[in-house]
């Protein structure tokens, strides 16, 4: 069951697989995690999201659409939406220090290889980040990291909606392209 691909798994998933769902979740469990973590700053607030988007894979794995995109990303669309939300209703609070990779709790059930992959993907996005202009990174990661609307940022900015919402654009596109072929960038 194990070598058996995301999509294969998910289509399990949707049949209640225990044993699929068990997989799906040792495999991107500990990166979704980390995206909520980095999102939240806050570890129970990025279980609780983490739980939650892995519930709605449960619930709603038959509603997998391969057309629109891989299982990966799908999940991880699901844990970004659900922090995002958090943040927004907790806007009023102050926000907790961000949660270094340190002190993130390690499972048993992590994969050498799973973590290999997660720090390969976060230093491309990272250096793919770092060859977009600066205004379109900026908000991206308000955005995408700080959880900011785009008529947010426009007002953070001081800068027309359509500007904000052009660089987000923009900023992604080249985004995909540096991550489809890292050499595009060079």
């Amino acid at each position: 069951m194990e070598s058996l691909p995301d999509e294969a798994l998910l289509q399990r998933i949707a049949l209640q697989d225990e044993a699929a769902f068990g997989v799906f979740y040792d495999r991107h469990g500990r990166l979704a995690y980390s995206l909520a973590c980095r999102i939240l700053g806050d570890t129970a607030e990025a279980e609780d999201v983490v739980q939650e988007a892995f519930l709605r894979v449960w619930r709603m794995a038959g509603s997998f659409d391969t057309q629109r995109g891989n299982a990966r990303t799908w999940l991880l669309s699901v844990v970004h939406h659900r922090s995002i939300d958090m943040v927004r209703r907790r806007r009023g609070q102050p926000l907790p220090a961000p949660v270094s990779e340190t002190e993130q709790p390690s499972t048993a059930a992590s994969h050498v290889w799973n973590e290999v992959s997660v720090a390969l993907d976060r230093e491309a996005i990272k250096a793919a980040l770092g060859q977009i202009p600066s205004e379109q990174k900026q908000a991206i990661e308000l955005a995408y990291f700080g959880g900011f609307t785009h008529q947010q940022i426009a007002q953070l900015a001081q800068l027309p909606l359509g500007t904000v919402k052009g660089r987000i654009r923009m900023g992604m596109e080249k985004l995909r392209g540096l991550l489809k072929d890292p050499e595009m960038g060079a």
